[in-house]
């Protein structure tokens, strides 16, 4: 069948849009997603419409649109059949995945619809059973689109990147490919250890205890083990599962957006365009928004903030955080310099001073990515962790804004800034799992961090009024 599809769709290629959105829809709609092998369908479309040389945002943008609206569908399903599920066909005859749907709901809640959207074959009951159990309608609508963002790139992206390398007039050296296989290997084994493994953290489910036995067999795993392991007398335990596999994902995605983004041409239409969408997003009503952001990510700002709360934080005794925060910053700057000088990418020359350094990746994603993801991990460890996510999600927004500024304004591409978030990323899940050692307080806030807030405000809204006027030429477009 999906050798039939591929077959019509090479001879009719203006079809393969609406291919994608109906197989994206299939596999996300419920009980239809089991029986349709969609994730096979769709890597064979991606290859196909990378050897046609279909523009990948239009894949993208249809992916993503179908998995919404085939999750929605299911979700109005089960607001429809609440109470009835197991009783109703022909969902009565897949009981077993209906109640493991049920299950993810109420351990997890409305981020099941998140962990669904990425995992095993209760993927398309899990927005049905959402509806069942009343989730709110405007919660399920955002968690939908979001999840399916970022979804379609992680399903559809492989199989362009392979369509455009067969069809590529040069072939990708043979280097890249052990490269390549290896930073997706670091992508498998953080999936594995966050699905199989941070799921069941807060549960001790019985694949965590067996891998902290497996871990204690051996001296050395029993060292690495215990050395990261944050126990807090009124708190109990804490390995930093979870930062390991941000520090994993984010390091084996940046390498990976590496290779693709700058040794091939795989994605050089994502880059154009958004070079001509800045054409059409500059304007005297929006040029002073995105002068605001990128202001707010400079170097200064961001070494400021980051020093004055480290001061804050030595002068009450928590040395160890001060001197990871210090570590961050300045393996943020090391990293950056060196990489952007060892891709040597030149910027775009839309504005009238681009700046001297190189392009790739972005020192402003990355910095305020390291910047509030740093401030983010020390904020939610103080929550409970199933309330964590919302002050990651919460601490997330400067990172999009200021990475959108920089491409907005034209002095980035696109992919330097996905780069320099996940270079941020990476960072950011290293220097916190190995604060974990020390992690023996709870940190709260006192006067002296209202005092390093107010004092970094301060020079925020002063360095603004400063570089404007310099930063309005430097920005604005020749001529």
């Amino acid at each position: 069948m999906i050798q039939d599809l591929t077959l019509w769709l090479a001879t009719n290629p203006g079809w393969l849009s609406a291919a994608v959105f109906a197989t994206a829809l299939l596999e996300s709609l419920a009980v239809a997603g089991i029986l349709v092998p969609g994730v096979a369908i769709l890597f064979a479309i991606a290859v196909l419409a990378g050897q046609t040389g279909t523009p990948v945002l239009y894949i993208l943008v249809w992916g993503a649109a179908g998995a919404i609206v085939g999750d929605l569908l299911s979700f109005w399903l089960g607001q429809r059949l609440r109470g009835r599920l197991h009783q109703v066909w022909p969902f009565r005859r897949h009981p077993v995945m209906v109640r493991r749907a049920e299950s993810l709901f109420v351990r997890h809640g409305g981020k099941s619809v998140v962990i669904g959207r990425f995992v095993g074959p209760v993927r398309p009951f899990i927005p049905m059973v959402a509806g069942a159990f009343n989730m709110p309608a405007r919660r399920f609508v955002l968690v939908n689109i979001a999840s399916a963002l970022a979804w379609a790139p992680c399903y559809l992206l492989p199989g362009f990147a392979v369509g455009a390398a067969l069809a590529g007039p040069e072939p990708i050296p043979p280097a890249l490919y052990g490269l390549g296989a290896g930073a997706a290997g670091v992508l498998l084994l953080a999936w594995f250890l966050f699905v199989r493994m941070q799921l069941g953290l807060r549960n001790r489910s019985r694949l965590y205890q067996w891998l902290e036995q497996s871990m204690a067999r051996y001296n050395a795993t029993h060292r690495f083990w215990r050395a990261l392991y944050s126990e807090r007398p009124a708190q109990g335990g804490e390995f930093p599962l979870a930062s390991l596999c941000l520090a994993l994902g984010a390091s084996g995605g940046f390498v990976l957006w590496s290779l693709f983004s700058q040794a091939t041409g795989l994605l050089l239409s994502l880059d154009h365009y958004f070079r001509d969408l800045t054409n059409t997003l500059r304007s005297p009503l929006t040029d002073p928004v995105f002068l605001l952001l990128t202001l707010a990510g400079d170097p200064p700002v961001l070494v400021v903030g980051s020093v004055l709360m480290a001061s804050a934080l030595f002068l009450r005794g928590y040395y160890s955080a001060a001197a990871h925060l210090v570590a961050a910053l300045l393996l943020t700057s090391v990293s950056v310099t060196l990489l952007k000088n060892g891709f040597a990418i030149a910027r775009p020359t839309l504005v009238t001073e681009p700046p001297a350094s190189f392009a790739f990746p972005s020192g402003h994603a990355a910095g305020i990515t390291v910047f509030t993801g740093m401030a983010a991990a020390f904020v939610a460890r103080e929550w409970r962790p199933a309330r964590r996510w919302r002050i990651y999600l919460v601490f997330s927004v400067p990172m999009v804004l200021v990475a959108v500024s920089r491409v907005a304004l034209g002095v980035h591409w696109f992919t330097d800034v996905v780069g320099g978030l996940l270079l941020g990323l990476a960072i950011c899940g290293l220097v916190r799992a190995s604060y974990s050692r020390y992690d023996r307080t709870p940190l709260s806030a006192d006067s002296f961090t209202g005092l390093a807030v107010v004092l970094w405000a301060a020079f925020l809204g002063s360095y603004i009024w400063w570089q404007w006027s310099p930063a309005r030429l430097v920005y604005s477009f020749p001529g």
